[in-house]
């Protein structure tokens, strides 16, 4: 049985011990032995206790395979190579370990760039194993010649091009490390084939070769003491939380300290799980479609604590209009995002778990501690929450509310599963109408917003975690970008469940066309509803998964059920939805948070006094 990811193993993850340690962290030692580059990377891979690997074999990283074929690490055919990419991201979010994608050389390796990309975003550990065409054929626009070192460069967090068959198992030890280590994301290792096919000696442990990596864990006492200080004189406060307290195994120190202090928790759309949903002090997601009591406290704050997120965007609106009378607090193992969209008054670097620690025992349970030092604050926030819940209309023209369908996929089948989003509409829904109670249950493509995410990233995760139920949350559009893994999970016996919320449109281009292109609906017709093109139930069996539909309202649950119900096969169902439903509340685009809007047209009241 694979476990979920616990706090203290997240942390031993991001723990660079010494050199020798990180490379022989699973007591593998292994006397030196004859061998090729292939068979060296195989026994790399075996000494890093990798247990999965998602991949397609071609010309360049064939000599790879062949030491496959006799491997423990189990190789799972995928049928494009995005497909792999973002299953190795599933199965690294899911599990906590690092995730490995194989690919060859030229389209192979650049089909690798999007989820490479999407893990770079998300600050998801993977490893990208790549064939390169033979060394003396580099630069000579050889047959499938990619620079992938260098199309890689700004989208992975170092990336490798190994140049003799010595060097692979200390870059292997050095690839797995990096990207598990600090901040953690994607490493590439591109191997020429004439390495792979060369002579060599595999000897593990390795000496790793790191100078100037030496991620900073524990945060400076006097930072800590500053922010214990703010934390003592604020009267509004905010813990803004990011996805960096999910990845440092944080969470239960973070609901200690929210408990402890009485401040009001944000969780960005990365953090959902980190602190639960049905706490009374969670505000819910801030941001463009986030809840308005979350938006308006980041607002309205005169501190925020912010710990493992980055400012983003989609978070803040306008930058120069959010949260102007706050102080802040930023906590962050990666120096280079403190201060680079806002200034942070007190800095603080260092892992989220030590950091959220060691403010713990700094703020202390002294007379400005609890919420009791809060209580207009909370009066303020509690009126909001009243006012302005999460909600959506049913459809008037009497079709199916997609927002119904997810909220009873979350009621019915429960925290305890896996919840992966596609982008759009559909995704923004899942996390709002789920509740997410654990950290590990929910799995989307933040930063990089990559379509084609979801059915790729939920295989990912189920071969992770194969003993708990995983759903798929996806569009129509998204569905059609990488549905082909489906063969992948058949055949492979990896039994998802993809719940396609088929509105027939591009939805989320759609609603924008409503509001800002005065309806004017340019290419976002799908043809998904008119034309039943493709139909997705047959579309289904054809690549060996159950299909079901529903069209109603009253079918919702026991087709649901239906699903649960069959654990040997991937199952999908196209839940046929209206696609005039929209996402709110909203914050448009470059506007500034103080214009969220609660529904079309609704703007929400707040009084004087709050203001």
């Amino acid at each position: 049985m694979t476990r979920p990811p616990t706090p203290e193993t997240l942390a031993h993850r991001a723990n660079p011990a010494t050199v020798a340690a990180a490379a022989g962290q699973h007591g593998v030692v292994a006397s030196p032995a004859p061998t090729t580059g292939a068979g060296s990377l195989v026994r790399s891979l075996e000494a890093l206790g990798v247990e999965v690997a998602f991949g397609i074999p071609g010309g360049a990283i064939l000599p790879a395979y062949d030491p496959l074929y006799d491997s423990k690490v189990r190789h799972i055919l995928v049928r494009h190579e995005q497909g792999a990419g973002h299953a190795a991201t599933g199965y690294a979010q899911a599990t906590g370990k690092v995730g490995v994608c194989i690919a060859t050389s030229g389209p192979g390796a650049t089909n690798l760039v999007t989820p490479i990309a999407d893990a770079y975003m998300d600050s998801v550990p993977i490893v990208a194993i790549t064939g390169q065409v033979a060394r003396p054929a580099i630069g000579t626009d050889a047959f499938q010649e990619a620079d992938i070192q260098g199309i890689t460069l700004p989208i992975t967090k170092h990336n490798f091009l190994v140049q003799n068959a010595e060097e692979v198992p200390r870059i292997m030890a050095e690839a797995f490390h990096l990207a598990a280590t600090g901040r953690p994301g994607p490493v590439l290792v591109d191997i020429p084939k004439d390495v792979l096919q060369a002579q060599t000696t595999f000897s593990w442990p390795p000496t790793l070769d790191l100078p100037g990596y030496r991620p900073t864990l524990h945060p400076h006492g006097k930072q800590i003491r500053e922010a214990a200080k703010l934390i003592a004189q604020a009267r509004r406060p905010v813990l803004y939380v990011g996805g960096g307290v999910i990845k440092a195994g944080a969470t239960e120190g973070l609901r200690k300290l929210a408990e402890q202090t009485g401040m009001p928790v944000v969780t960005t759309l990365m953090a959902l799980g980190s602190f639960p949903d049905s706490h009374p002090q969670h505000l819910g997601m801030p941001g463009m479609h986030g809840t308005v009591p979350a938006v308006y406290a980041l607002q309205k704050s005169d501190l925020l604590v912010v710990l493992g997120a980055r400012f983003d965007d989609r978070v803040t609106g306008k930058l120069d209009s959010f949260a102007p009378d706050a102080k802040v607090v930023h906590a962050d193992i990666d120096p280079a995002e403190i201060g680079k969209n806002r200034h942070a008054d007190v800095p603080i670097v260092g892992d989220a778990r030590h950091v959220i620690d060691e403010l713990i025992a700094a703020v202390g349970t002294g007379p400005s501690a609890g919420a009791g030092a809060y209580q207009q604050w909370w009066a303020q926030l509690n009126d909001l929450r009243e006012r302005y819940p999460l909600g959506y209309d049913e459809p008037t023209d009497g079709t199916l509310s997609p927002q119904y369908v997810i909220e009873r996929i979350g009621k019915l089948v429960g925290p305890d599963a896996i919840y992966v989003a596609g982008v759009g509409q559909h995704q923004m829904w899942a996390s709002q109408f789920i509740s997410y109670e654990k950290p590990g249950t929910w799995l989307n493509s933040g930063g990089a917003g990559t379509m084609g995410y979801a059915v790729p990233a939920a295989m990912g995760a189920k071969v992770g975690r194969p003993d708990t139920a995983v759903w798929a949350i996806d569009g129509d559009g998204c569905f059609q970008m990488t549905n082909q893994e489906l063969a992948t999970c058949a055949l492979e016996g990896i039994p998802v469940k993809i719940a396609v919320i088929n509105n027939g449109n591009l939805g989320m281009v759609r609603q924008w066309q409503t509001l800002f292109y005065e309806g004017r609906y340019s290419n976002t017709d799908l043809g998904t509803h008119k034309h039943r093109i493709p139909d997705f139930v047959k579309l289904a069996e054809a690549l060996g998964c159950i299909g079901l539909r529903c069209e109603s309202a009253a079918d919702v649950d026991k087709t649901i059920e239906a699903a649960m119900a069959i654990n040997d096969a991937p199952v999908v169902i196209d839940f046929t939805v209206g696609k005039d439903a929209m996402v709110w509340p909203m914050v448009a685009a470059g506007t500034s948070n103080d214009e969220i809007m609660f529904a079309r047209d609704v703007r929400p009241t707040f009084e004087e006094d709050d203001l």
